[in-house]
Order: structure tokens, then sequence, then C-alpha cells
């Protein structure tokens, strides 16, 4: 493998696991807000946490610039109190990539709180438990599949992240070149078949890896729940 394209693959982990640093706790209470709680407008914040996947990701990108970029009201603010911006950074690819992933994030876990049965919390509430000691012994270790669900389907997501990133920040190579950029950076060259085809089998293999790593802790997580965990009294 060659230094770029190791250096490609460096920065694509990071990118996409910065961005699951904000996602993965932002999804989470999302999920939760939409599982357990019932409001006026509940309808308007679950479509707004879906519109990221069904959205054409120039389009996020465009409004990211748009709030974010050095003209925008968030961004120039950013850059006048702090000396900081998002754009063409890589940090600002973690935003980009976050946003598209979110929908991944929370679906599942407000599946799996949904999941959870009223009367077990009742009966907690009943020995005297309150709502964080009930958060932590009921909602959370039920919730788990869905949060590592939609953690993996939320980095891949990430990870293979373009439209919005390229439209947000560019595609500057060693700042916010992932490796849905380099390929296609690579295709756009008469001698970059090479280069194409190494990237493709390392963004294929971060797909199959991943995807397996969570088949597995599912699994486990699966058995641990259901008392199967393999051990013999």
């Amino acid at each position: 493998m060659s230094v770029s394209v190791l250096e490609t693959l460096l920065l694509s982990l990071k990118i996409a696991g910065a961005a699951m640093l904000w996602a993965i706790p932002l999804g989470y209470w999302l999920g939760y807000i939409l599982a357990r709680r019932r409001f006026a407008l509940h309808w308007l914040l679950s479509a707004l946490t879906t519109v990221p996947l069904v959205m054409p990701p120039v389009a996020t990108g465009l409004i990211l610039l748009y709030v974010l970029g050095p003209m925008g009201p968030v961004g120039w603010l950013l850059a006048t109190l702090f000396d900081f911006s998002f754009a063409f950074a890589w940090t600002g690819a973690a935003v980009a990539a976050g946003i598209v992933a979110l929908p991944l994030i929370v679906r599942p876990v407000r599946l799996s709180l949904e999941g959870v049965d009223p009367k077990l919390d009742e009966a907690l509430a009943v020995a005297g438990h309150g709502p964080w000691r009930r958060f932590m012994m009921l909602y959370l270790p039920l919730s788990m599949p869905g949060v590592v669900a939609g953690g993996v389907l939320g980095f891949a997501k990430g990870l293979g992240e373009f439209g919005a990133t390229i439209t947000f920040v560019a595609n500057i190579p060693g700042e916010t070149q992932t490796l849905s950029l380099a390929i296609h950076s690579a295709s756009q060259r008469i001698d970059g078949g090479g280069e194409v085809l190494v990237l493709g089998l390392v963004a294929v293999g971060l797909s199959v890896a991943a995807v397996a790593v969570s088949e597995w802790v599912l699994a486990a997580m699966s058995r641990r729940l259901s008392g199967q965990d393999g051990r013999h009294a």
C-alpha cells in the first residue's frame, strides 16, 4: 500500500471516528426523546431526524456551507470569537459525515427503546429507583444493541460519505480527502486505474470488517441479555 493510500485511509478513519464521537450521543438523545416522550411537535422532530437520509448529500453540504462556512452566521461567529473554521478542514468533514449518518443512528436506537416494556419501568419506580437509576438499569442496557447497530451503520456511512463532504470542505489531499473523494480523484486521471482498485478494495474491506464486527458484538450482547452467555452453573 502506498503512503498516499495509507494517509487517506487514516484520515478517513479519523473523520468517521470523530463524526461518531458527537453523532452517537446526539443520536441516542434524539432516539430516546422520540421513543419515550410525546409532545406537540413530535412528528416534526421525527421528520427532521430523517431528512439527511433522503435529502441529496450535495444539498446537505450547501446548507452546512451557508451556515458554518466563512460567510455563514455560525461560521463567521466561530471565526471572529475563536479563530476557528469548519470549512475546508477535516473537522468540517467530520460534521458532514455525522449529519448524513445521524438518521442511521437514531432509527435503531429509537426502535430498541420503543421495545422496552413500560411495566418494567413501573416496577423499578415502585421499588424506589429514580429516573436516572431506571435509565442506567433498564433503558441503557436494553438499547445497547441499537447503539451498536446504529454506530456501525453511521461509521460506515461516514466513511463512504461523498456529496456533502466535497460540497462543504472540498477535496483537499491530506486534509479533507477521504477514501471516497480519493477514488473520485483517481478515477479522473488516465493513470489512476491502479489507485482506484487499491482504494476500492480498502473501502470494501473496511465495510465488510465493520459489518462483521457489529454482527459479532450484537450476537454476544444478545446472548448476554438472554442469559445464554455460554457459562454453565
